[in-house]
């Protein structure tokens, strides 16, 4: 058994997120308290009660999926379960990054807080925008996008799973590459909740103002492989780790074949740790053969735990 934790993005959370797991654990408990502290803001109180409105403030979501992701992740180390690799989606490449011991818990905190700030200004709200093109292939759509840029900027944004792309960009381009995906034969386009056109080039901006943050943050070698988003390939390094988390603000999330690449490296188990199912889905698309649980609440890492104690 080669377990990998996996951690979501951005579009996972909920009102109500990490409730369970603060209340019975109290190693849950200190993560969220020691966000709380950092932040200087009672970010527990805002993920179990929101208001949602609140909640879905890029700068606010960021911070509150990644503490939701520690907690729970707090949770299995407790109980004595480890990854042999991680990775995450986005935003849950910081959580991996935490995980693999090459990031503190306060000072990724902190950043992400900072990364959804920049994300957030990076972009005027109702300029650009993303849509996820269903049914058709990330050539096909990376074509479409190729198109549509004589309108402004549009490009693929993430590489979710087969027959899943994101697409962001300029409010007009974007537009007329969701017309063209859908005459290319793309089954559904769906313009997606969120205010900016995250991981194209129009967060060049919020990429800058990241690399200044993170360079005043230790990092260290991760102590087991992570997959960063951007190469689909194990990060070997912190410098390169860094390096990644700056160039991933504005550059594609290559997540299918992040997943294929833990596979072939020989994960049998794939562990969401955080709020939602969001990757799970993804996952059961790509690596078919592998087992795949999620830790969010209490049902879900008792069922996990009588999982993995039946094939240990």
């Amino acid at each position: 058994m080669k377990i990998a934790f996996v951690f979501p993005g951005q579009g996972s959370q909920y009102v109500g997120m990490g409730r369970e797991l603060y209340e019975n654990y109290p190693e849950a408990r200190e993560i969220f308290q020691t966000a709380d502290n950092t932040l200087g803001m009672e970010l527990s109180n805002l993920c179990f009660n929101g208001p949602e409105e609140e909640l879905i403030k890029t700068a606010n979501t960021q911070p509150a999926i990644l503490t939701t992701s520690i907690a729970a992740l707090a949770v299995l180390d407790s109980r004595g379960i480890k990854a042999q690799m991680a990775a995450g989606h986005s935003l849950g490449e910081y959580s991996a990054l935490v995980a693999a011991g090459a990031l503190q818990f306060a000072d990724a905190v902190r950043v992400v807080q900072m990364r959804g700030r920049f994300m957030q200004e990076a972009a005027p709200i109702g300029t650009a925008g993303m849509a996820a093109v269903l049914g058709l292939d990330g050539e096909a759509v990376a074509q479409v996008c190729q198109e549509a840029s004589r309108y402004g900027v549009v490009e693929p944004a993430n590489f979710n799973s087969p027959g899943q792309v994101v697409i962001a960009g300029a409010l007009e381009a974007l537009e007329k590459a969701m017309e063209m995906a859908k005459a290319a034969g793309a089954k559904r386009v769906v313009k997606l909740p969120v205010s900016g056109p995250f991981h194209s080039s129009l967060m060049a901006p919020a990429a800058e103002r990241l690399a200044a943050e993170l360079a005043k943050v230790l990092l260290t070698d991760p102590l087991i492989p992570v997959v960063a988003n951007v190469s689909a390939q194990v990060v070997s390094d912190r410098q390169e780790a860094a390096n990644f988390l700056i160039k991933q603000v504005s550059n594609s999330v290559r997540w299918e074949e992040s997943v294929a690449k833990m596979a072939a490296l020989g994960v049998t188990h794939f562990i969401e740790v955080g709020p939602g199912k969001v990757l799970s889905g993804l996952i059961k698309k790509i690596a078919k053969e592998a087992e795949i649980l999620n830790i969010e609440d209490c049902a879900s890492l008792e069922k996990a735990l009588a999982k993995l104690k039946e094939v240990s």
